[in-house]
């Protein structure tokens, strides 16, 4: 049973940094593609970043280029997420999710593509 456990979360001001973490049990971690996404209050769940399972390749979502970096650590089955120059519309719930093709040379970036979630890490950031 695959498990992804988010940490992390809080509450920050605008313009501060934040390092989500999202530990994984149940799988070969190091050759699956791991992404976030987030879910604001009344809105859908939305993509973030993803990274390929070697680590090689990343993608993110518009809204964050520049400012935020998925890595990964295949020794430790844990993914990052590094967050800089935090806004307000970034507040929401983040969650990790693992993807579904085993060593994929693509890296997804849709929620049909991953099959297995965390239960979400929750980033509020102040004005």
């Amino acid at each position: 049973q695959v498990q992804l456990v988010e940490s992390g979360g809080g509450l920050v001001q605008a313009g501060d940094s934040l390092r989500l973490s999202c530990a994984a049990s149940g799988l070969t971690f190091s050759g699956y593609a791991m992404g976030w996404f987030r879910q604001a209050p009344g809105k859908e769940r939305v993509f973030v970043a993803a990274i390929n399972w070697s680590g090689g390749s990343t993608y993110y979502g518009d809204s964050v280029k520049g400012r935020f970096t998925i890595s990964r650590d295949n020794a430790k089955s844990t993914v990052y997420l590094q967050m800089n120059s935090l806004k307000p519309e970034d507040t929401a719930v983040y969650y990790c999710a693992a993807g579904d093709l085993f060593r994929s040379a693509r890296v997804p970036t849709a929620s049909r593509d991953f099959g297995s979630w965390g239960q979400g890490t929750q980033v509020t950031v102040s004005s």
